[in-house]
């Protein structure tokens, strides 16, 4: 692979001269991505009250998730196509106007709207800004763009929430919508230069099959958002809405990713699977540890919240570390000893965080055992993804790497609302069987992982 601007020696990496516009105007739109993923989940109490919209609550997060997952599949073809900067400005030009339309919003109907726009240019950018990494940068800077990308999602976890109360307690719901435009505007002047010098590549045609892909990924979304708004009821209703979600993305899903990912063939296929099966164990553990740390061990909420914050803290440095490291022998050596630490972090947190007689600052120290595991593999995971991709699959693949992430999170989210809906109270036995799949999910990708390195 040749990246379109070759690398000097006055370069000074990532963020000298030559790159650094593009690389800090990549992690800005990233980081306001994730801001607003997570500052909505803060706000959304007050929105949902201000106009009368609880009955729309769900459909507010389950809306943007399946537009996203149609636009991932749009973006991966149109950026192999045309190349990726016109799915970058049409991602954040849609992303924008999401924002205004759901921070004037009157009423619930219109704050929804604005979130599925938000949706769909989440799902165009953030495949497109895989492509711009794998045609502009060197290879030899891949690992470090990537752990850049980490640190871009996991900052805002540790300040977002608090940040967005803030914006709703003194300035207004509104704010937490309409004061990021004014940042996101600044971040695509940034990677403007590059995106001129990429927007002359030579036309390719579409792959054959491209319109029923787009197909697919409609029946999919479909699937994903039932299995978002399944995953927050109870009863009958939830089975009703996740039973035909779950068949849904069953038909689906397969026609979307690489041929093998399911069976984790040799090579990308495997990639693939690995990135859906971490996304899947480590977010199926994280959703339970708030709860347990204040029901179980009646810590105090900011004091539960530190917890996730230490995974994210050790996220961030597993990111950071993978991008400092010298080239493994192997493919498979990094992402396979980031798997398993985060399998053997995640065995550990839920018995210690349980056992009334440990100090529970050692389950938080698994848990942060966790993180540097998922840090250190999800960069690398990123990376083999864009190396074991022709220069004409790169959006595709790209694309077939987010769905896994997005879908298997989706579907995991899901099993754990069936299983807090299980039980009138959770106890003991539902976290530990909540783990207990986290980590399964965990270790078995931490097995296949030599697997990434394909027949020779």
């Amino acid at each position: 692979m040749t990246a379109l601007l070759a690398p000097t020696p006055s370069a000074g990496g990532l963020f000298g001269r030559r790159f650094r516009g593009l690389s800090v105007g990549m992690v800005a739109l990233i980081s306001l991505l994730a801001f607003e993923a997570l500052a909505v989940a803060t706000a959304m109490p007050t929105i949902a009250h201000a106009l009368d919209g609880l009955r729309l609550y769900a459909l507010a997060f389950g809306g943007p998730a399946a537009a996203g997952v149609v636009t991932m599949v749009v973006a991966g073809m149109w950026s192999d196509a045309r190349g990726p900067a016109a799915p970058v400005w049409h991602g954040v030009g849609w992303f924008v106007v999401g924002l205004v339309v759901a921070g004037t919003a009157p009423t619930m109907v219109q704050f929804v709207i604005g979130r599925v726009l938000q949706g769909l240019g989440s799902g165009l950018l953030i495949v497109a800004l895989y492509v711009v990494v794998a045609r502009v940068y060197p290879e030899t800077l891949h690992r470090q763009v990537f752990a850049a990308f980490a640190a871009a999602w996991v900052v805002p976890s540790l300040v977002g929430p608090a940040i967005a109360g803030l914006i709703v307690q003194y300035a207004g719901w509104r704010w937490v919508f309409l004061a990021v435009p004014a940042l996101a505007v600044p971040a695509v002047l940034l990677v403007r230069p590059a995106l001129r010098r990429m927007g002359g590549q030579p036309a390719r045609p579409l792959v054959p099959g491209s319109v029923r892909r787009i197909g697919w990924a409609c029946g999919a979304a479909v699937s994903a958002g039932l299995l978002h708004i399944g995953g927050q009821q109870h009863g009958t209703l939830a089975v009703v809405l996740i039973v035909p979600a779950l068949v849904g993305l069953g038909v689906c899903v397969p026609r979307l990713l690489p041929a093998g990912v399911l069976r984790a063939a040799r090579g990308l296929p495997t990639v693939i699977a690995l990135r859906g099966l971490a996304a899947a164990a480590f977010l199926g553990a994280e959703v339970f540890i708030p709860l347990l740390l204040t029901r179980e061990r009646e810590l105090a909420p900011a004091l539960a919240g530190a917890a996730l914050a230490a995974g994210a803290v050790s996220w961030s440095f597993g990111s950071w570390l993978q991008g400092r490291v010298g080239q493994p022998r192997s493919r498979a050596t990094l992402p396979r000893v980031g798997l398993l630490l985060m399998a053997a972090g995640i065995a550990a947190a839920a018995p210690l965080m349980l056992a009334t007689a440990v100090p529970v600052v050692l389950g938080i120290v698994a848990w942060a055992v966790a993180g540097l595991g998922i840090g250190l593999a999800y960069p690398s995971i990123s990376v083999l993804t864009l190396e074991l991709s022709e220069p004409q699959e790169q959006g595709r693949n790209s694309s077939a790497l987010q769905l896994s992430d997005s879908l298997s999170g989706a579907t995991v989210l899901a099993f754990t609302g069936g299983l807090l809906a299980a039980t009138t109270a959770p106890g003991p036995s539902t976290y530990l069987a909540g783990f207990a799949v986290a980590t399964g999910l965990a270790l078995l990708a931490g097995l296949v992982a030599g697997r990434v390195n394909p027949r020779t």
